[in-house]
């Protein structure tokens, strides 16, 4: 389950409350029973060690797979080149 912030606007003390994403958002202070805010604060759930990249798994598969999608150019003449894309600089 979500843990949510949240600050009353009236005493200001911030507090988190764990709850279902179904359930709706608390409204009143427990404390001074003044109206409440819901925070947006930063996620602590962090994506680290490998395998949550495309980069991670190179295998020849992949790699088939990755070069079967790229387009092939039916034009190798240098003189085409330029008319595809003007703006390329000769080396």
């Amino acid at each position: 389950m979500p843990i949510y912030e949240y600050k009353c606007m009236k005493c200001g003390e911030q507090f988190e409350v764990m709850q279902k994403m179904s359930d709706d958002p608390l409204v009143e202070c427990s404390s001074c029973g003044g109206d409440l805010k819901k925070m947006i604060t930063n996620t602590s759930f962090v994506l680290k060690g490998s395998g949550w990249y495309v980069t991670d798994y190179p295998s020849s598969d992949r790699k088939k797979a990755m070069d079967s999608k790229k387009p092939v150019s039916s034009c190798k003449d240098k003189k085409c080149d330029k008319k595809k894309n003007p703006l390329k600089l000769d080396s």
